[in-house]
This record gives structure tokens, C-alpha cells and sequence, in this order.
């Protein structure tokens, strides 16, 4: 190994005439050469260099240049302040910590302070602080009650509340309007209550309608009639008139009799028929024949039974 050699390579500081340069292979133009010392977090900028240089594109060094290889004296840069020391640091945070216990030191003993009034100290109840009689105390309670509500009656009903409505709220935090609620329950209820007497009023037959319907009607024409009515009243005898009676020995003799009809108007059976507990004839398309079950037979035939054991108990009395 030459001199040249042994001080290139441990001291840097060769006779660049002396030393051989290596053989390179040529490399492209524009390409740069040497140490680049770029910003990880500069995401975005253009590192190779376009040829617009300014202060934010990365500093390249060559490191084969003899001047950096020389150079004895550190040319790096602080930006900003300088980094404090470990002592420093320690100091600044003891500082920060005791400053933020002072201030809130103080402000718990601000809130801690009785109140000062007429160059005395006033507690929350009123009273002042110190040795007081009891007379002293209770007016100074009384005087402290007075206030509060002479404050009270000024701010009115407005601050208090009274007289607002109850705000009423359901279990998502929404107002409940109360008067469309309760508007709605009464709708409810009158619906309810229209479809209960419209099914009463589907359980019941035409004769029962045709009969309720006669009894309003009734009523109604009662309002105009006199509270009295004599033998010589026209429509109380034709109502009298018309009426049919099994009995009557005289309904033969009539010239003009009134067509049977029911009371829902359709026509009626003119034949014989057997008697049932409610009083429906059958109408007018019947053919005869029986079709029920035969209890409106043993139904008759029981009532008869228990009439004619009641005559017969009470004639059995009378012989004795």
C-alpha cells in the first residue's frame, strides 16, 4: 500500500494527483451524486427536483467532495430554539406545577369566604359571624327571609312557574301534546261505544225496531195531546177499533176487515198455526210445517200442566 493510499484511507487527506481514481461506469445525465437529506413526512413534494429550487427542497451533499471530507468544523444548523436541558426542563415543569396548585388554592379559598356585609361577616343563613345574642340571630334571619321573598314576589309567576301548564314528555325526551291525547281517548270511547250498541242493536229482530221505533214515535204525539181524554176522542177509537181481539164475538160481523200484516209490514200466514212464547206468526209463504225442535210444544204443555195443578190445589182446598 502507497502513502497515498494509507492516508486516504485513515486521515483523508490524500494529494488528490497521487491517488488513482477508480474506473465508474458512466452514469446518465442528471443524476444526482451524493448524500440527500430529505423530510420523511413531506408527503407530496417532488424529490428529485425539477429545476425550481427553493428553501423547502432537500439539501444534497456530495460526500466525494474534498471540502466535505475536510472539513473539521460541524456546519449543521439549529432551526428554532435550542433543545433545553434535562435540568432545565425538570425546573420548568416544577414551575407549571406549583403555579396551577397556587391558583387553584386561591380559588377554593375565594369560595371558602364567608360573605362580607356592613364591614361583617355574613354566613349563608343569614346570620353574621361572631357572638350574638339569640334576638340578634332570629332578626337577622327573619330579615334575610323577608328579602328572599320580596325577591321572589318581584320576579312574579313567570320565573316560579305557577300557572304553566305541565310539560309532559314520553320516554324518548319528545313533548306529549295532552289535549290531542286526550282528544283522541274521548274519540276512542265514543267509538267504542257506537260499535257496542250497533251490535245490540244487530242482535235485535225487525219487530223489536219496528217496535221501539213505535214507541218514539209515541212519545213524540204525546207532547201535543191533552192531558185528558174523553169517550168522543176520534183517534183513541179508531186506535181501539182496530186493535184484534181472539174473544170479540162481534169481529165477525165487521164489513171491512183490515188486511193481517206484521209489524215490519210484510203479510201473514192465514192458516192455522201453533202459538210460540214470544207471539211471531209465521208469515205469509209458510207451507205448514213445523220445523223447530219441539220446545215451544213442551214449553206450552208445562204451562199449561202447572195452571191446571194450581186450580186443581186450590178447588182440592175449598171441598175440604
Amino acid at each position: 500500500m502507497s502513502l497515498a493510499d494509507y492516508l486516504a484511507k485513515n486521515y483523508l487527506t490524500a494529494d488528490l494527483t497521487l491517488v488513482k481514481k477508480p474506473k465508474k461506469r458512466k452514469r446518465k445525465d442528471g443524476a444526482a451524486s451524493g448524500l440527500i437529506i430529505a423530510d420523511d413526512d413531506a408527503l407530496g413534494w417532488d424529490r428529485e427536483g425539477t429545476g425550481n429550487a427553493d428553501d423547502d427542497a432537500p439539501l444534497e451533499v456530495n460526500a466525494n467532495s474534498v471540502e466535505f471530507r475536510k472539513a473539521k468544523k460541524n456546519t449543521w444548523q439549529t432551526i428554532g430554539a435550542p433543545t433545553p436541558t434535562s435540568h432545565e426542563q425538570a425546573a420548568a415543569d416544577a414551575i407549571l406545577t406549583s403555579a396551577a396548585a397556587e391558583s387553584q388554592a386561591r380559588a377554593l379559598a375565594e369560595d371558602d369566604l364567608p360573605i362580607m356585609e356592613d364591614s361583617a361577616l355574613k354566613m349563608e343563613s343569614g346570620a353574621h359571624a361572631g357572638l350574638q345574642t339569640a334576638d340578634q340571630v332570629t332578626a337577622q334571619l327573619k330579615r334575610k327571609e323577608a328579602e328572599e321573598r320580596r325577591r321572589f314576589l318581584e320576579d312574579g309567576d313567570e320565573h316560579s312557574g305557577k300557572g304553566k301548564e305541565t310539560v309532559y314528555r314520553d320516554a324518548s325526551g319528545r313533548i306529549i301534546n295532552v289535549q290531542m291525547k286526550r282528544a283522541e281517548a274521548r274519540k276512542r270511547v265514543e267509538e267504542e261505544a257506537a260499535k257496542a250498541a250497533a251490535e245490540l242493536e244487530a242482535q235485535k229482530g225487525d219487530v223489536q225496531r219496528a217496535e221501539k221505533e213505535k214507541r218514539r214515535e209515541q212519545l213524540s204525539e204525546a207532547k201535543l195531546m191533552p192531558v185528558a181524554r174523553y169517550a168522543d176522542d176520534v183517534e183513541l177509537n179508531q186506535d181501539l177499533k182496530e186493535r184484534d181481539r181472539w174473544n170479540d164475538p162481534a169481529a165477525g160481523f165487521l164489513q171491512k176487515r183490515k188486511e193481517a200484516k206484521s209489524i215490519s209490514g210484510k203479510p201473514l200466514y192465514k192458516g192455522p198455526a201453533a202459538p210460540n212464547r214470544y207471539g211471531i206468526r209465521p208469515g205469509h209463504r209458510w207451507d205448514g210445517v213445523d220445523r223447530g225442535t219441539g220446545f215451544e210444544k213442551e214449553y206450552f204443555a208445562a204451562r199449561n200442566r202447572r195452571a191446571n195443578l194450581k186450580n186443581l190445589d186450590y178447588a182440592w182446598q175449598i171441598d175440604e
